[in-house]
């Protein structure tokens, strides 16, 4: 099955920025409706942006306004840039396939802490 590779997580001090990637095991596997989503701890899974094939977006209001999702179709690759970070953006970050082809597949995620 494809697989989605979430990366570009670590540790950042409030204020600081981060982008990360998502990229598909198979390069034949088109990406484009795609979401990121966050788990901190303690939480329930939350969606933070979306990204559809018109280039429409979508942002929970937490994070609208820092938070900038975008496809790469040369690369094949869904990009989450996060400014302005927070601690509480500190959190488990997913791509999510929304075109139903994966089904409710998860993958690993990577691990983002705001802290001092």
């Amino acid at each position: 099955q494809v697989q989605l590779v979430e990366s570009g997580g670590g540790l950042v001090q409030p204020g600081g920025s981060l982008r990360l990637s998502c990229a598909a095991s198979e390069s034949t596997f088109s990406l484009y409706d795609m979401a990121w989503y966050r788990q901190a701890p303690g939480k329930l899974r939350e969606r933070v942006a979306s990204i559809i094939r018109t280039g429409s977006t979508g942002y929970a209001a937490s994070v609208r306004g820092r938070f900038i999702i975008s496809i790469d179709t040369a690369k094949n690759t869904v990009y989450l840039q996060m400014n302005s970070l927070k601690s509480e953006d500190t959190a488990v970050y997913y791509c999510k396939d929304l075109s139903g082809r994966l089904g409710d597949y998860w993958g690993q995620g990577t691990q983002v802490t705001v802290s001092s």
